[in-house]
C-alpha cells in the first residue's frame, strides 16, 4: 500500500482543518463562493505559499480577469507575482482569448467544434507551462466562465470531466475556482461538486454587528476533515481561518 502524500496550503487554519496535513497530492478541489468572498485570493495564496514556503512552482490560469489587474491587486498582500513569473516559479496563462473562438476549427483533415478546440487548446497550454516550470500546483479561475458555453447539464458534466482528465497526467494539486450559484443553507449541489475530489465553500453571512465570512470544507475524499463552518478574515497578509471558533 503506497503512502499518501499531502500538499499543505500554507493558509492559516485550513491545513489544521485537514488533519493538519493539507490536501492529498494530485487532488482536484473546487473552491466555491459568491462574488467578493475571496475565492481568487485563496487560490493565489495557495500558489504563492507553494513557492515561498514549500518550494513548489505553480500555474495560474485566468479565464476571465486581466492578468495585469490580478497582479496589481495581489500586491496589496505583498505577493509579487511578476517577480515569481520572471524567476520561472509561477506561470500565468491568460486563457481569455480561447473563450472567443466561435467558429469550427480544422486540425489536419478533421473539423472540430469551437468548444472542443477551446478545451484542447487550454489543456495543451497548461501542459506546456507545467513542463516548462515543473509545476506542482495549478489554479484555474474561473470554472464558471469555462462552463458558461455548455448550456446543457450533460455537456457541462462531460466538459468538466474532460478538463480534469486532461490535466490529471500532470499530477498537479489543483484548485478550480467557481461561482456559488445557490447560497442558501439548503442549496442545490452544483454539477462540478460531484466530479471534484474536494469542495471548499466560502460564504458571507449577515449577523448582528456586520457581515461574517465563513469557510466550510464540504468534501475532501479520504481525509477526516473538519466539516463545521469556520469564520475567516481577509487580512493584509491574505486569508486567515479560525478553526477553533464557531459561527453563531
Amino acid at each position: 500500500m503506497s503512502l499518501r502524500l499531502y500538499i499543505r496550503t500554507g493558509i492559516d487554519g485550513i491545513d489544521s482543518m485537514l488533519e493538519g496535513q493539507g490536501i492529498p497530492r494530485g487532488y482536484v478541489v473546487l473552491i466555491l463562493g459568491s462574488p467578493g468572498c475571496g475565492k481568487t485570493t485563496l487560490g493565489i495564496q495557495f500558489l504563492y505559499n507553494g513557492v515561498v514556503k514549500f518550494g513548489e512552482n505553480g500555474i495560474l490560469v485566468l479565464l476571465e480577469e486581466d492578468p495585469e489587474i490580478v497582479k496589481s491587486n495581489m500586491l496589496r498582500f505583498g505577493w509579487d507575482l511578476e517577480e515569481l513569473e520572471n524567476e520561472k516559479k509561477i506561470a500565468i496563462i491568460d486563457a481569455s482569448p480561447i473563450r472567443f473562438i466561435t467558429k469550427n476549427v480544422k486540425l489536419g483533415e478533421e473539423i472540430i467544434g469551437s468548444k472542443e478546440f477551446q478545451l484542447i487548446s487550454l489543456i495543451e497550454r497548461i501542459k506546456k507551462e507545467s513542463e516548462r516550470i515543473n509545476a506542482k500546483r495549478l489554479v484555474i479561475d474561473s470554472l464558471s466562465t469555462f462552463i458558461l458555453q455548455y448550456p446543457r447539464e450533460v455537456e457541462r458534466r462531460e466538459a468538466i470531466l474532460n478538463l480534469i482528465r486532461g490535466i490529471a497526467p500532470l499530477n498537479c494539486t489543483t484548485l478550480l475556482v467557481s461561482e456559488l450559484r445557490y447560497s442558501s443553507t439548503e442549496r442545490k449541489y452544483q454539477i462540478e461538486e460531484y466530479v471534484a475530489q474536494g469542495v471548499i465553500v466560502l460564504q458571507r453571512l449577515l449577523r448582528v454587528g456586520g457581515i461574517v465570512h465563513i469557510l466550510t470544507i464540504e468534501k475532501m475524499r479520504g481525509v477526516n476533515h473538519d466539516i463545521q463552518p469556520r469564520p475567516f478574515k481577509i487580512t493584509q497578509n491574505g486569508i486567515v481561518v479560525f478553526p477553533s471558533e464557531v459561527v453563531f
